[in-house]
């Protein structure tokens, strides 16, 4: 591109890839939109290609820009992280921060996120919105919110995903269920009950996919969309569901539920962190990954 291309320019084209939007990277740079299109308008004319065309759902960009964005991003990101470690971000005043959770993450992760960033930053508030893995990475590369808690991978080269904790999965009956009693439950004693599961992308798929392994699918009977339900459906009913072991102990404390171990093994959810990638990353958000680690990273 020559020595004499602006580095501010390829910062403006990473962000216009990642967000797909004039007036998104404008926010993200700080500047205008008018300041966004000008250098779009550089661009164009240094590398004689167009680089991103008007679509329904943002700018699409065009095969050049395909090709550039790889080794340019990965340039961004080398000099913002060297740049970053001499960056401190100051939590002392007020700031606001926003997290993505699914329904399980709001009662599991939340208070556990929020007691960290109350001591660390005593002036900040935090805004929490509802997971939808459909506006994810949008969400993200737009900068609509900071983070997203969530099991399900969110595969894109605009984001970074940080493993948080593994998440293995317990049954759950009413505390006074007439047979299922024990500590553990057989095969045979699931098969002769009727089930709830979580339908839904939020996440957890994996007691779904137990019951249709095991052949155990035509013995659901209520299909619910959040796992908060459960506990009060499962406390006044005979049916037995499935759920992840520390939601499960939590229910256990609240609810006249109780919990058991399972016949068959069900591979453990990994929970993760993404945010976006720099040049989109701010310190501020930096520093808030750096809370949801030290409040949820390997949990028990």
């Amino acid at each position: 591109m020559g020595a004499e291309f602006d580095l501010n320019l390829i910062r403006t084209f990473v962000l216009l890839y990642e967000t797909r939007s004039v007036t998104a990277a404008a926010d993200v740079l700080g500047v205008t939109q008018p300041t966004v299109s000008y250098g779009l308008g550089k661009l164009r004319r240094r590398l004689g290609d167009e680089l991103f065309a008007r679509g329904p759902g943002g700018l699409v960009p065009s095969s050049e820009a395909e090709r550039l964005y790889p080794p340019l991003r990965t340039a961004i990101e080398q000099l913002d992280v060297t740049i970053g470690a001499a960056t401190q971000f100051d939590p002392s005043g007020p700031i606001s921060f926003s997290i993505g959770l699914t329904d399980l993450g709001e009662v599991n992760s939340l208070p556990l996120v929020h007691t960290e960033l109350a001591a660390r930053a005593p002036a900040a508030t935090l805004q929490v919105h509802a997971f939808d893995i459909d506006t994810a990475e949008d969400q993200l590369t737009r900068g609509r919110v900071d983070a997203i808690v969530a099991s399900p991978v969110l595969d894109s080269v605009r984001l970074n995903r940080v493993p948080l904790f593994t998440e293995g999965y317990a049954g759950m009956v009413s505390a006074d269920h007439p047979r299922l009693r024990g500590a553990t439950a057989t095969d045979a004693e699931l098969r002769g009950e009727r089930h709830i599961v979580v339908e839904g992308t939020t996440g957890h798929p994996a007691p779904r996919e137990a019951l249709r392994a095991h052949g155990l699918e035509g013995h659901i009977a209520v299909r619910v969309t959040r796992f908060a339900t459960l506990p009060y459906v499962v406390q006044d009913t005979e049916l037995v569901a499935i759920v992840p072991n520390r939601i499960a102990r939590a229910m256990a404390g609240t609810h006249r539920v109780r919990t058991f171990a399972l016949p068959w093994p069900i591979e453990p959810a990994e929970i993760a962190a993404y945010t976006r990638r720099p040049p989109g990353r701010s310190a501020a958000q930096a520093w808030f990954l750096d809370v949801i680690r030290a409040a949820l990273q390997d949990l028990p």
